[in-house]
């Protein structure tokens, strides 16, 4: 056969000539075309010096020999599978012999279980009925790629399992995770508990989850060993490796298996813990990328300058980290100034050095406790002179358009830091009304009145507090049915300054919409003169993209066609750290075993709904954020929790008006509290717990709710 060059497993292997049987210290069997893909990676790391099994592998030329023939009705044929047989024997008396497809163990798919293995192989005939089970389960697993068989001796192990060079959950890439069990295969099988370990790169013990009780934890030495084995598996094979790994009755370690990790490896988490928190209600779904230059940068500039006035201190220069971030337009703030309790949420934690410190903070929140609410009551009224004197966009050319975009950034940025500001004034039982209850009452009344969408939304403009900022057509107002027929009154009034606060995120929200039709308005233009290929391209342009296409500086394509989409909804975890990919890896907030925080409304009992349009009577709505529009169905719910969200966000002030437990800030609730599962949640405590799992003894809980059994 003429020789050529095929580069396996990072290397180039000269191949002479394709034979059917090569031993796995053979340099030929790191070729992953003839070896197959386990084989080949084994040889590898078997070169490099790895602690690998002896074995031999059947290659891809075999298989080609005896494809749609038994093994031994060629003659050919035959007589190689005898003499592998007799080579094997050689390894040992018992053998196992392994899928090594072309196709499995690869950077894209591991095809893991997909093929079979057959242990405890001791006659010929067992050899060849084994050797036929791996080439056949090839065609039932119905993978076009070809098949070698690695064969190797069985191992009398002590314990064994697998572990990953990265965390194949979060993506962290500073850990290492390992499972074990006495039995190696039932780590890969499930079929019976298992010890998890998370070590540090260095082989550090982070933290341990028990099996079941005939499970036994590993001693730290040998999870330091294992961990090296893991480097050394990514030093010679190239890249984050997922290993399988066996300890034996003589206390040695050894590979059995390593492939590449097949999920997203995100890299390192570092800096501020950052998560959707307060501003989840305001942004609850992914900005685009217009939207995030319209409202995402005056929010940040609003915190910063909030967070300046207040007297936090904070790093600058390189150092400085940004307090608002965006994760493929999910909007992020960082939590170490975010989260607020009691407080708005933007203050939790000042950071303070030294007792000079504390006095020059105090002495600045005396001052704007005095001067702040005039401030902000004077901001309230030039930001509704400004509103009032725009014309109708007709009126504008498309510059006046863009500058009135332009112009909003300082507006919005402004209104951000006194609404902060004025939350360091207010205390939770004080902040009873709020712009999202006296939207609810208006759309009330003003349904009972006949009056449609479109004159709501003209005549009553506080009903935008329930709607989300989007640049697109007009938004919708919850559907008739979703209104509640009465919305009570607080039994008491709230303070100036919980009414002002209000009033000035009122004010943000109209600027938002004001910018978001206007940006609209630019768009259905632009494409009228062909610009855009439609309105919605206007979405995917950047502040200074849309300015250069209005003032005729660049070509649109440039900037739209290259490849920009929609924002999707990545899920942000509740709290997370970014890593030097500027990925998110989900972090540990340290809230103890209740897992959020208690955000009013008593203590209620209910059935487990992620149906945010049409929640059963009396369920408790497990959510990912707290979004305004979710107000009018408060009256159905025995209870909401949400994995962010602030205390003193409007949909929990909502809740506590009308007696409906609330906790807020739980992490992973929509993974730990299913549909269908009995819970009780506590508003005061934070504490959310399972009564009674769906399908335990009696009808499954998910079905007495479709059944109405529930109420």
């Amino acid at each position: 056969m003429v020789e050529k060059s095929l580069k396996a497993v990072g290397r180039e292997v000269d191949v002479v000539d394709r034979s059917p049987i090569v031993s796995l210290a053979d340099e030929r069997a790191t070729d992953a075309t003839l070896a197959g893909a386990k084989a080949s990676a084994l040889a590898a790391a078997a070169v490099a010096g790895l602690p690998v099994l002896p074995g031999l592998v059947l290659t891809t030329s075999y298989q080609a020999d005896v494809k749609s023939q038994s093994l031994q009705s060629d003659l050919g044929s035959l007589e190689v599978t005898q003499e592998a047989y007799r080579q094997a024997k050689e390894l040992g008396q018992s053998l196992m012999v392994r899928s090594s497809s072309c196709g499995e163990d690869t950077a894209t798919s591991s095809m893991a279980g997909q093929f079979e293995s057959v242990a405890d192989v001791d006659t010929f005939d067992d050899f060849v009925d084994a050797v036929g089970t791996v080439l056949e389960s090839a065609e039932t697993a119905m993978v076009d790629a070809p098949m070698a068989v690695l064969i190797q001796p069985m191992l009398s192990t002590s314990a064994g399992g697998v572990a990953f060079g990265a965390d194949p959950v979060t993506g962290r890439a500073d850990r290492i995770v390992v499972s074990s069990a006495e039995k190696p295969s039932t780590v890969v099988d499930g079929s019976s508990g298992t010890e998890r370990f998370v070590l540090d790169r260095d082989g550090d013990l982070l933290d341990h989850a028990r099996g079941d009780e005939s499970s036994k934890a590993l001693p730290k030495v040998e999870l330091a060993r294992i961990a090296a084995l893991v480097r050394s598996a990514e030093s010679h094979l190239g890249g984050v490796q997922d290993i399988e790994w066996a300890i034996d009755q003589d206390r040695t370690l050894l590979l059995l298996q390593s492939r590449p990790i097949t999920t997203i490896v995100k890299g390192t988490p570092a800096g501020p813990v950052y998560g959707p928190g307060p501003i989840a209600e305001t942004f609850p779904e992914p900005l685009s990328r217009l939207e995030e230059g319209l409202w995402m940068e005056p929010l940040r500039q609003g915190v910063d300058e909030a967070l300046l006035l207040a007297g936090v201190e904070r790093q600058t220069g390189s150092k400085a980290t940004p307090s608002v971030i965006s994760v493929d337009g999910a909007v992020a703030i960082d939590l170490e100034l975010a989260e607020g309790g009691a407080k708005l949420g933007l203050l939790r934690r000042f950071g303070l050095r030294g007792g000079a410190t504390r006095v020059r903070r105090a002495w600045r929140i005396g001052r704007l406790r005095t001067a702040l609410p005039a401030l902000a009551d004077d901001l309230v009224d030039r930001v509704d002179r400004d509103l009032e004197a725009v014309p109708g966009f007709g009126a504008l050319t498309n510059r006046q358009l863009l500058a009135l975009l332009e112009r909003s950034d300082a507006m919005l940025s402004s209104l951000h830091a006194h609404e902060i500001l004025l939350g360091l004034l207010i205390e939770q039982d004080d902040q009873r009304l709020t712009s999202a209850s006296v939207a609810l009452r208006v759309l009330s009344e003003a349904r009972r009145d006949g009056l449609s969408d479109d004159e709501i939304l003209r005549s009553s403009p506080v009903v935008f507090a329930l709607l989300a900022p989007k640049v697109g057509p007009e938004p919708t107002l919850p559907s008739r049915s979703e209104t509640p027929l009465l919305v009570s009154t607080p039994s008491q009034p709230s303070s100036d300054a919980a009414i002002l606060r209000e009033a000035l995120r009122l004010r943000a929200r109209w600027v938002q919409e004001l910018t978001a039709r206007a940006a609209w308005q630019l768009g259905s233009r632009l494409c009228a003169d062909g610009e855009l290929e439609s309105i919605d391209d206007v979405r995917n342009l950047s502040l200074r993209d849309l300015e250069s296409v209005v003032l005729k500086l660049g070509s649109v394509v440039h900037y739209v066609v290259g490849g920009i989409v929609e924002p999707q909804n990545c899920g942000l975890p509740a709290s997370f750290r970014l890593t030097e990919r500027g990925l998110p890896v989900a972090v540990r907030t340290g809230r103890g075993e209740s897992g959020g925080t208690g955000a009013g409304g008593g203590v209620g009992t209910g059935i487990v709904t992620h149906d945010e349009s049409n929640p059963p009577e009396g369920s408790v709505l497990v959510t990912r954020t707290l979004r305004p529009g979710l107000g009018p169905l408060l009256t159905r719910l025995s209870g909401v929790v949400s994995e962010t969200g602030s205390v003193l966000s409007h949909l929990a002030i909502l809740a506590r008006e009308a007696g409906v437990p609330v906790v807020v800030g739980y992490a992973d609730a929509l993974d730990q509290f299913g549909e269908g599962v009995e819970v009780n949640v506590n508003g005061d405590s934070g504490e959310v717990s399972i009564l009674n799992e769906a399908g335990a003894e009696g009808p499954p809980l998910a079905e007495s709710i479709k059944r109405g059994d529930v109420a």
